[in-house]
């Protein structure tokens, strides 16, 4: 069995695996690269999982994540700073176990607003700050920060960054090692994302392609409300040849928060999302 050569699992489709179950789940699938969380990381530590991941044969197709920086100064925001510079160093240790191609890409979600503000614009100015204070560190790492845009819903509980747009603004702002994440779920709605695509291609900053569906009706927890592709609402060709047409040539990753998804046992799951991405995203590479 042989997946797509750009088809990635993102670990957060098999969010209870722990590192190794991932890594098994992904090689019995034929799949060649795997997306990262911190997390299953944490859980054995850094020194154990660039053990594994370079023993695996595996790309390493990012790690997630970072961000988290919308606080307002204070031991809080230095804390998140600080982390963030963690997430950086274990980003640059996995892609350099991982196989030839590995990305050394970090994935931030910029944080939502801190408990009882309603500061939108202060929010998304610290988010602005906090890249430009990490950006020379991910330099000297050899690490792109990758700047992820939420869907508008997330904006205040999660990321006050709601377009792609914004998101290469921050970007470039940044400096050179900052790009950004083209996520369907969190873009597809958005009338300008093809021109923004485009936009971030031109500029050199897609760091990462992500797919997964749209479902309806929306989970009471909307966070879990993603599908695999071509089970839901989003048409893959027009977004995925897109970022084909902008230069995107790295792996691309199937991330689903969805708890049918995550009960099932991991290796259906990698086979079921590596069979979708053949059928309704690989046409359009």
């Amino acid at each position: 069995m042989s997946a797509h050569p750009r088809y990635s699992l993102n670990q957060a489709t098999v969010k209870h695996a722990s590192l190794a179950e991932a890594i098994a789940a992904t090689q019995e699938a034929g799949i060649e690269s795997i997306g990262v969380w911190r997390e299953p990381v944490a859980d054995i530590g850094l020194d154990a999982a660039t053990r594994l991941i370079a023993d695996s044969g595996l790309r390493v197709s990012s790690l997630c994540r970072g961000g988290f920086f919308t606080a307002d100064d204070g031991p809080e925001r230095t804390a998140a700073l600080d982390d963030n510079r963690r997430a950086i160093e274990e980003t640059a240790a996995l892609a350099g176990a991982g196989a030839e191609g590995s990305a050394a890409v970090l994935v931030l979600v910029a944080g939502g607003l801190p408990a009882g503000s309603r500061d939108l614009v202060g929010a998304r100015e610290r988010v602005r700050d906090a890249l430009g204070a990490l950006e020379p560190f991910a330099a000297s790492a050899g690490v792109t920060l990758a700047v992820e845009p939420l869907h508008p819903m997330f904006a205040a509980d999660r990321a006050v960054v709601s377009t792609l747009g914004q998101a290469i603004d921050l970007a470039v702002d940044a400096g050179p090692s900052a790009g950004v994440v083209v996520d369907t779920y969190h873009v597809w709605w958005d009338p300008d994302v093809l021109q923004q695509i485009a936009r971030a291609g031109s500029l050199g900053r897609i760091a990462s392609y992500q797919v997964c569906d749209w479902l309806t009706p929306l989970p009471a927890d909307v966070l879990l409300g993603r599908g695999v592709p071509g089970h839901g609402h989003i048409d893959f060709g027009p977004l995925t040849r897109a970022v084909v047409d902008a230069g995107y040539t790295g792996d691309i990753e199937c991330e689903i928060f969805n708890a049918d998804v995550w009960a099932r046992p991991y290796d259906e799951v990698a086979g079921e999302t590596a069979d979708a991405f053949a059928r309704v995203v690989a046409p359009h590479l």
